[in-house]
């Protein structure tokens, strides 16, 4: 696996992810914030793009490999800033180790594929009757290199396939050494991307808190949630609304349950801004909290907590869910995954994606570096009554970890609103 030092040598990556900005957001400073202060940061630019193809270069020579492919999808998107639907018919981004990128489409998308790259790259074409997959052999075959050929993980089985036969006998490797550990530590100009579409769902849950009345439902409560993500920037990717029961399955239920004096009301919802994501969690109940209500909550919050002393550069992300389980057993829950208790991981990689490397779960022993970003939800379910879930993202300064949201301060006012 590729250290943190490896990645600081790649250059310009390693200066960007060192210069992490040493504090939380102008939300989470003063949490009422008014809408129209939330600034949306430029896009990625062709120079960042083009330091991680040569900090990929540069791994893939250390590592023995002659170059990587990667389909259409969210890494080709990181690499070349191309935005293609996967498809029956392979297009894919050709990276070799010592010589500019090639794109590899179908002929006759060749003209559609012009349109939208923001890069000036190489396109090798191919007909209906020929293999793609002898394309990007080709694309080796003209470095006369040996080395093997890594595949994105999420490359599918056919292209792989197909490599073994057409790829002159090279090794197929993974190449999530490379990619995932690239995407994984967040620029300067990433987390800037990232806060914009945290403050943006955070103004969102302002705004539609107050609106929220006896008689609705989830479905409702979600779409004024994605209305309003759109009128401040953002775009919705997910605007999740649990009533009642539901809250108690941690990606809901197919039952309907309305807004009622006493029942809790989980919200989980994120937005997209120029490709990076927010994922933020808010429990409440909608009147007067009982006991267990309050003690289920509160212990939720003391685990947030032990998210946020235990992520220290150089810990490791197993480590962290251990400690919140080990606490919420000496409360009754659990034990491990059993419920009532936390039924999922403590947390997941955010960036481009909701979910990306690292998983804050047991066994994840790679160390914690500077960059990283990571979502701090360790909620606690109880099946046929409720359940609660915070969830604030985190990214990870050479200091400690930066939160990029300010986290809820009681069941009763969950989105910190001034009195």
């Amino acid at each position: 696996m590729t250290s943190r030092r490896e990645l600081l040598k790649c250059g310009a990556l390693g200066a960007a992810a060192s210069a992490l900005p040493m504090t939380g957001s102008l939300a989470a400073a003063n949490p009422q914030l008014q809408d129209s202060t939330i600034t949306i940061p430029p896009p990625i630019t062709n120079e960042e793009r083009s330091a991680r193809i040569n900090a990929a270069q540069r791994m893939m020579q250390d590592q023995g490999m002659a170059g990587i492919v990667v389909e259409a999808g969210t890494s080709m998107l990181y690499f070349s800033g191309l935005a293609w639907g996967r498809g029956s018919r392979l297009t894919a981004l050709v990276i070799p180790a010592d010589a500019n990128p090639v794109v590899i489409t179908p002929a006759f998308e060749a003209s559609k594929l012009a349109e939208l790259m923001v890069m000036p790259m190489e396109v090798r074409t191919w007909d209906e009757h020929e293999s793609p997959t002898a394309l990007i052999a080709s694309v080796f075959e003209d470095r006369q290199g040996n080395g093997s050929i890594g595949l994105e993980r999420t490359t599918r089985h056919f292209v792989t396939e197909g490599l073994k036969k057409d790829g002159g006998g090279r090794e197929i490797v993974s190449a999530s050494p490379i990619v995932s550990a690239l995407r994984q530590i967040k620029s300067r100009q990433e987390i800037a991307l990232m806060q914009a579409a945290s403050d943006i769902t955070m103004a969102a849950y302002r705004e539609v808190y107050p609106q929220i009345q006896p008689g609705m439902v989830g479905s409702e409560i979600g779409a004024m949630m994605s209305e309003v993500t759109l009128s401040l920037g953002g775009r919705p990717i997910f605007s999740s609304a649990q009533v009642g029961e539901a809250s108690a399955y941690p990606h809901g239920s197919k039952k309907v349950y309305e807004v009622a004096e006493g029942e809790v009301i989980l919200m989980d919802c994120g937005c997209d801004v120029h490709g990076y994501k927010s994922d933020i969690s808010r429990t409440w109940v909608h009147g007067e909290a009982n006991a267990e209500h309050r003690r289920v909550w509160d212990t939720v919050r003391k685990g947030q907590d032990i998210v946020m002393e235990m992520a220290q550069i150089g810990g490791s992300f197993g480590a962290i869910d251990d400690a919140v389980r080990a606490y919420y057993e000496s409360e009754g829950f659990g034990p491990d995954y059993r419920t009532p208790g936390l039924s999922h991981r403590t947390g997941h990689g955010i960036g481009m994606d909701i979910h990306e490397d690292q998983f804050v779960v047991r066994g994840n022993e790679i160390p914690i570096a500077t960059g990283m970003c990571f979502s701090n939800e360790p909620g606690i379910y109880l099946p046929g009554k409720f359940g609660v879930r915070s969830e604030d993202c985190v990214y990870m300064t050479e200091t400690g970890p930066r939160l990029f949201t300010q986290r809820s301060t009681s069941i009763d006012n969950p989105m910190n609103l001034a009195a």
